[in-house]
């Protein structure tokens, strides 16, 4: 599932969208604002990509961290019920990459989780649908200036677990925290490789 770059750093990982990959990209679509140019394959590396890949449309890094809104009763869960990326029954994913606006950033780290959970219910809505829809979230804001976008989470889902996820994006989307999100894009794929 996931490609090993030359330096690996174990928290670091480059997502390709271009012509080579181990996932049949299916649909790219804006959610809020402009989209990424549409791919036929991506490519998930373990480290940084120092030259782009031939055939390469767009590159969005990230790196896994601490959970920064969770409490440790909503984090115990969490890990009791996650499971990894990469189950054989999972040939389903979305990346979906998004960026908050000044205002969200403006806030508080107390004021955010107010929003987040209190009011949001962010992850107590993700954890109503565990272990079907497994995910990985990557911070990109503070990798550098010229990263398009805060977050990249990678799920992914059996087949038969798809209006499930539909559902809790829905969910997530209608919520007061999406009032601050001011770029999102969904990108859906297929695996075809065992």
């Amino acid at each position: 599932m996931i490609s090993q770059g030359p330096e690996t750093n174990p928290r670091l990982f480059t997502f390709v969208g271009g012509t080579t990959g181990l996932w049949t990209v299916t649909d790219v679509k804006a959610v809020i604002g402009e989209s990424l140019a549409v791919t036929e394959r991506l490519d998930i590396i373990n480290g940084s990509v120092s030259v782009p890949p031939d055939g390469s449309k767009w590159i969005l890094r990230g790196a896994t961290s601490n959970e920064r809104y969770a409490t440790r009763s909503e984090k115990d869960l969490m890990v009791a019920k996650q499971t990894a990326l990469g189950r054989p029954k999972a040939t389903c994913a979305a990346l979906i990459p998004i960026r908050k606006n000044p205002q969200w950033w403006s806030l508080t780290q107390d004021e955010r989780r107010t929003i987040f959970e209190d009011r949001s219910r962010h992850v107590q809505i993700g954890l109503r649908y565990l272990p079907a829809v497994a995910r990985r979230l990557h911070h990109c804001r503070d990798l550098e200036e010229s990263e398009p976008f805060d977050f990249v989470t990678l799920f992914d889902y059996a087949p038969s677990d798809s209006a499930a996820f539909e559902e809790m994006v829905a969910e997530l989307r209608a919520s007061e925290e999406w009032k601050f999100v001011e770029r999102e894009v969904d990108i859906r794929m297929n695996r075809d490789w065992d």
